[in-house]
């Protein structure tokens, strides 16, 4: 039997209520162009065979990551996942829907989520992580935000290598609250553009190393810089696993980190759900968003692990609450740290090699190609090629063929003007046959 929670007329009151005539009022916002008018085309009734075979040849028509030779990066990633990590995740005691709202009473959920932040914090190379957020553009939100509270200042200079999307996500949470931002113009490697944005209005200063053309920059100048001024340092990283070949945030200066964990332990999932990682210096703890998970003694002195330092609006007044973030992305946080537990600090430097290899072949052969000219100057796993034609139908044409080999930068900025920038991205997936492919196909689509 459905469950129908409102009668007509309980429908009724409350249009009225809000002063809505009727329940195509609450959805005059959407252009009617974007509107269905009448029901999609489908059968009414079909058999379970039927619909299984029907929806396998439909998800046959797509070319994915694993059937293909795959170049695409841009702030998601593929990496192999280890198959322990999807059956341990998968172990009745953490696969549930119900999210911890009393998590003392799961010590194992907080036992991975206390090794989560440990991990976290080696990585960056900060002194504490919290117990995660939804994914990296929104951690850097949260770090603008976080900013702007220590520093009491209203204005974030964010770099223009920092990822497209990150800027817009931050830009949209922080203006509902006032702060300004000021993104500087797509550059591959114009980090003196951020120092000279400083001023003493600044808060904070936004930087992605690799940024998102793959460039791969210490940030210490940067830091030294925004520290001068009084503001932050805010570290992104897209590419997680670059950090275990790359001089880390934390060495580098940062007071705040932001990064993406799909890299680690995570599919690419058509974009979702991912994990962010947000570490700080101690002295900044406090006003962090999110919470902590801690180690302690119970009454009889036996290790236990409790969350604390819960500055969210479900556990303090609301006004006082650091970020209204309720919780965090909790099974991809165990398959990050069941994949980091799996790999060890030699096993992610081997894995971060071999990405960074493939991608050196991957740039040595498309460098050969006459009119491919290589942007970045020095790379991890991801660089950026400038075309002689447009990228976005180079991308097509080439997917046509059976490969993708990229994305195109104006996928993510349509207005920045770089139509002929294709990103390339290799990682230890990459086979020497699909760079071959690869480097056959352009050479191929571009002399046509």
């Amino acid at each position: 039997m459905r469950y129908l929670p409102l009668t007509p007329d309980d429908r009724e009151a409350m249009l009225a209520a809000i002063g809505a005539e009727s329940i195509d009022d609450l959805f005059i916002d959407v252009p009617q162009a974007a509107r269905r008018d009448g029901f999609v085309d489908l059968p009414r009734v079909a058999g379970e065979l039927e619909v299984e075979r029907a929806l396998s040849t439909m998800a046959g028509k797509n070319a994915t990551a694993s059937t293909v030779p795959f170049f695409c990066g841009a702030g998601a990633y593929k990496h192999h996942v280890p198959a322990t990590v999807d059956h341990v995740i998968q172990r009745s005691e953490f696969l549930t829907s119900y999210t911890p709202y009393q998590p003392e009473i799961a010590q194992g959920t907080l036992q991975y989520l206390y090794e989560f932040q440990t991990q976290v914090a080696n990585l960056t190379g900060m002194e504490v992580a919290n117990a995660s957020l939804y994914d990296g553009s929104t951690a850097m939100a949260e770090g603008v935000l976080m900013a702007t509270r220590v520093t009491r200042r209203n204005k974030a200079v964010i770099s223009g290598g920092v990822h497209p999307h990150y800027v817009k996500a931050t830009e949209t949470v922080v203006h509902a609250v006032g702060v300004e931002t000021q993104a500087l113009t797509a550059a591959v490697d114009a980090e003196d553009a951020v120092i000279a944005a400083i001023d003493k209005d600044t808060a904070c200063v936004v930087v992605q190393t690799p940024n998102v053309f793959g460039t791969a920059t210490d940030v210490t100048k940067i830091a030294e810089a925004a520290h001068a001024a009084g503001a932050l340092l805010i570290v992104v990283v897209t590419e997680a696993v670059s950090m275990g070949l790359l001089k880390s945030p934390g060495e580098m200066g940062a007071d705040i980190v932001a990064a993406e964990g799909q890299s680690i332990g995570n599919a690419l999932n058509f974009g979702g759900p991912y994990i962010g990682l947000f570490a700080t210096r101690e002295k900044l703890l406090r006003q962090t968003p999110g919470r902590y998970c801690g180690e302690t003694v119970d009454a009889e002195g036996r290790r236990g692990f409790v969350l604390t330092l819960s500055t969210r609006e479900q556990h303090i007044r609301r006004d006082k609450a650091t970020s209204n973030i309720c919780t965090n992305s909790g099974l991809c946080c165990l398959a990050f740290s069941i994949h980091m537990s799996l790999l060890g600090e030699t096993g992610l430097r081997q894995l971060a090699l071999l990405n960074h290899e493939k991608a050196v072949a991957t740039r040595d052969a498309l460098a050969a190609i006459p009119g491919v000219e290589i942007l970045t100057p020095r790379f991890f796993n991801e660089f950026a090629v400038k075309l002689p034609k447009n990228a976005a139908e180079v991308v097509q044409t080439m997917a046509d063929n059976g490969v993708l080999c990229g994305v195109p930068y104006s996928r993510l900025a349509p207005d920045a003007g770089l139509d002929d920038v294709l990103l390339v991205a290799a990682t230890e997936t990459t086979l020497d046959a699909d760079i071959k492919i690869l480097a056959a196909s352009l050479a191929k689509v571009l002399a046509a």
